[in-house]
């Protein structure tokens, strides 16, 4: 007998208040959260803001859910 069993998520939000004198100060501390999360997490969160930002100026348009791929080939010299 197989049982299916429905596994959730949970997303632990950092819900600390922080309080910074200078904008430099913030920004670095901005950049060390950044930093600690996989490099997944941070390609998904700007795949979301470039696809945010696209519905913003082009509301009319209907806006792909991901991001579109270019394929580029560059020749290399041989040698």
């Amino acid at each position: 007998m197989h049982v299916s069993r429905l596994w959730a998520i949970v997303i632990v939000m950092d819900k600390t208040i922080r309080s910074y004198k200078h904008l430099d100060e913030m920004k670095a501390d901005e950049y060390r959260a950044w930093q600690k999360l996989p490099p997944h997490a941070r390609l998904d969160a700007a795949a979301e803001l470039s696809i945010s930002l696209y519905q913003l100026k082009e509301p009319s348009k209907n806006v792909p859910t991901r991001l579109q791929r270019t394929l580029v080939h560059l020749k290399r010299p041989k040698g």
